[in-house]
């Protein structure tokens, strides 16, 4: 017989653990307001551990830190993703971060006293709620991927690990975005390996290089993605599009590189020939392994509330209007290129706390029957 819990009332919850629901959560408590950040790993930072092994970050040690604490590791180091884990688990002890590991959220609902949060056999009510996760939730696949010969092996990139996964033969990297690019890199060491897809461009410079340490990132990511390409600015607008539909470019990589490791780039996969996957130009690659490089479903179907358009949130820079108390972080573009970036997501995160206190402070005080969760 299931034991129903009685319902546990807060002031805000956060959904999502990671760098958003982080720096969330140190805007809050900077605010003095009681909350609650929910996380469906049973540790924080898991979200990185669990990506393939090999992953460095995309951007140095001094742009990857949340607002009050550094990274430590030298400004134009690339951590690993276990380096970034382990930095967010110190982040939320420092900060003495309300965190509920293990904790996934099922349902986001609304009722006549606020917002209702199923989490399994919990129920938790709300005054406001913070979504703070990303567009990036269910993998996303063709669904002729089903007609390839059983014997071929696949796998997404959100399960890919290492080469060792892979059987002998050749591999078919489907998704030419940064992802596909290195982990092409990592298995064309030890596999003849394609790379299909679209190029998505690249910087012009090299992200480790001379150029890059004399200020170049800094102008890229703090200038360009953070103040010029905004939602506010049309220029912004018409990226955000581009991106939508082509994808980010190439940051740590090049096309000479690709080229360098033997990988041979060809047209994008359309469909599958006698289980083998066919390309545009009708060419059929017998190959032994297909990775699936090619993103993710935004997996907001959990919001039983009136604010996705297929199946993406609407918002004005995290803010939903329509719902009352309900704010996003995370998202790809929330307000600027550098939204989903580490070192942007802490200004977005700072806008939604002030949000969070300016609603919490015109409402009527918290009942005497709420915990006191504010962070220390």
């Amino acid at each position: 017989m299931t034991v129903q819990r009685d319902p546990e009332r807060l002031q805000t919850i956060v959904i999502g653990g990671g760098q958003a629901g982080l720096a969330v959560g140190y805007h809050l408590a900077r605010h003095g307001l009681p909350f609650v950040i929910l996380d469906a790993n049973e540790r924080v930072g898991d979200s990185w551990r669990k990506r393939w092994d090999s992953l460095r970050l995309f951007t140095p040690a001094q742009f990857d830190a949340l607002p009050g604490m550094r990274v430590p590791a030298p400004n134009h180091a690339f951590i690993t993703k276990d380096e970034m884990a382990d930095y967010l688990e110190t982040y939320a002890q420092r900060f003495a971060l309300p965190v509920r590991t293990g904790t996934r959220v099922d349902r986001l609902s609304r009722d006549e006293s606020g917002f209702v949060v199923t989490a399994g056999d919990r129920t938790l009510h709300a005054e406001q709620v913070v979504v703070a996760m990303s567009n990036y939730q269910q993998p996303r696949v063709p669904e002729f991927a089903r007609d390839l010969a059983p014997d071929i092996v696949q796998v997404h990139s959100i399960d890919y690990r290492n080469p060792g996964q892979l059987q002998n033969g050749g591999v078919l990297v489907v998704g030419a975005g940064n992802s596909g690019a290195e982990i092409a890199i990592e298995v064309a060491r030890e596999h003849p390996t394609w790379l299909s897809g679209r190029s998505t461009g690249q910087l012009p410079f090299r992200i480790d290089g001379r150029a890059a340490r004399l200020g170049l990132v800094r102008f890229v990511l703090r200038v360009l993605f953070h103040r010029v390409l905004t939602l506010r600015s049309p220029l912004g607008r018409r990226f955000r599009a581009k991106l939508a539909g082509h994808g980010g470019p190439l940051i740590r990589l090049k096309g000479e590189d690709l080229a360098a490791a033997g990988i041979m780039r060809v047209p994008r996969v359309s469909g599958v020939q006698e289980g083998r996957p066919r390309l545009e130009d009708g060419r059929v690659l017998d190959v032994a392994n297909v990775i699936w490089c090619t993103g993710f479903h935004p997996g907001f179907s959990w919001i039983d509330l009136p604010v996705l358009q297929d199946g993406r949130p609407a918002h004005d820079e995290g803010i939903v209007p329509s719902e009352p108390g309900l704010y996003f972080v995370g998202l790809e573009f929330l307000s600027a290129a550098s939204s989903v970036m580490i070192h942007g997501v802490g200004r977005d995160a700072a806008r939604i706390g002030d949000a969070v206190a300016a609603r919490a402070r015109s409402r009527a005080p918290v009942s005497a029957e709420e915990p006191a969760l504010a962070a220390a």
